[in-house]
């Protein structure tokens, strides 16, 4: 796999960056074609619209196409773009942070390291969109926004029950739900599955999903602190009649909000609005608060979901895939992306452009604790199989948690660690 380009082509990408300059017209004359491909919902058309024009405003002689893509089926796209065997071809292309480690595994990708020191503000990324696109210490995947879980309320029933403000600290959290679960009421909906959540708890416990070590990943959720985690998570689910044994889809947990019997659930904010369809007597009665820590002084960490941006290193376009880049990740087009789809924007330094939308505002300080799975380029295999999840159900359903973490990490070692 080649994992870096030769220090000139490097050193003159850099340089080419740095210059702020309009690219010249294609020399075979007319503009010179950079596609972008996007993820369907990313951004809406009036963004991408309005996007495309400044940019091609800005930067004359190029004239930028933006390509939507839906996500299933889109790794398999990638690949052939990156492998020189597709149809199509792409500059720019918006990916999962998550899918990064893959893509580099399998090869085809530009590095970015010294753009992203030098132009994009790297040192101020969101870890869990950073850390991901990064492998071997040199940055592949370039944060755009990100999107993480926050607990989605009831505001009616915590009045009811004479809470006036949210909970910021676990203790609290344990205490307000008490509180809201009573009678026909439920104090929380969670899932007996919902792996994401419990993923945040062991983060902050200090523990981890698995770790690397020798190049050889273990599962680790029998070391103590996840167990101290899945303990915390079996305390809360109490607290309601979330099914043991599903995920938060399964029904969606949207749906059984919208009933308002139900005071939090633990979701991304733009779930509000499924609920509000599902009944518009919700309306206005929604609110939102990170999900707490362990102490008051910070929120609880969170899966940061969210895409990262490549660059083939097959395009030919490179210092225009560049300018595409730095255009997506400047304040300007970050505070647009936020605001007009409530994301998060890729740095800690630019949180404040979300004040007052308040399901975005409850994010971004989560978002500051943000964490993403291990950066295994095999991480999304332990998906396919999940044994995270029959682990969870062990647990709440009373069987040891040490044998049934055991057992889960076994299976992530295996996943992790095994030969293609």
């Amino acid at each position: 796999m080649k994992m870096r380009f030769l220090a000139v082509c490097t050193a003159l990408a850099a340089a080419t960056a740095l210059t702020g300059c309009g690219r010249l017209a294609d020399p075979a004359g007319g503009s010179r074609k950079v596609t972008l491909w996007l993820m369907k919902g990313s951004a809406s058309e009036d963004f991408v619209t309005r996007f495309t024009a400044d940019f091609e405003h800005r930067h004359p002689g190029v004239d930028l196409e933006v390509r939507t893509q839906e996500w299933t089926g889109i790794g398999d796209k990638v690949n052939a773009v990156l492998d020189g065997t597709s149809g199509e071809s792409a500059d720019v292309i918006e990916v999962g942070n998550t899918q990064v480690a893959q893509y580099v595994e399998a090869g085809g990708l530009s590095e970015l390291t010294l753009e992203g020191l030098r132009e994009w503000g790297g040192k101020d990324w969101l870890k869990g969109l950073s850390d991901p696109g990064s492998v071997g210490g040199a940055q592949f995947g370039v944060p755009w926004y990100a999107a993480n879980r926050v607990v989605i309320y009831n505001k009616d029933l915590f009045a009811d029950a004479g809470l006036k403000n949210p909970p910021k600290n676990r203790q609290e959290w344990l205490q307000a739900t008490q509180k809201l679960d009573k009678g026909d009421r439920q104090g929380i909906y969670l899932p007996g599955q919902n792996w994401y959540v419990l993923a945040g708890f062991i983060w902050d416990e200090g523990g981890e999903l698995a770790v690397e070590s020798a190049g050889q990943w273990v599962g680790a959720l029998d070391d103590e602190k996840a167990l101290a985690a899945m303990r915390f998570y079996k305390q809360l689910q109490a607290l309601g009649d979330g099914p043991k044994d599903a995920d938060e889809e399964t029904p969606p947990q949207a749906d059984v909000f919208a009933r308002g019997r139900i005071a939090q659930i633990i979701a991304p904010p733009g779930q509000a609005a499924q609920i509000e369809a599902a009944n518009p007597a919700l309306k206005g009665k929604l609110g939102f608060f990170p999900i707490p820590g362990k102490t008051s002084d910070k929120p609880g960490a969170v899966f940061t979901g969210g895409s990262d941006l490549i660059i083939p290193e097959r395009t030919r376009n490179r210092r225009e895939a560049v300018d595409v880049i730095t255009a997506l990740v400047s304040e300007e087009w970050q505070t647009e992306l936020a605001r007009t789809m409530s994301y998060v924007p890729n740095k800690t330094t630019l949180a404040h452009v979300v004040e007052g939308n308040e399901g975005a505002a409850a994010m971004a300080p989560g978002a500051a604790q943000g964490r993403a799975t291990p950066n295994s380029a095999r991480w999304a295999e332990v998906e396919g199989k999940n044994p995270i999840k029959p682990y969870m159900t062990a647990v709440l359903t009373g069987q040891d948690p040490r044998q049934a973490a055991r057992t889960a990490s076994d299976t992530i070692s295996k996943v992790l660690s095994s030969d293609r």
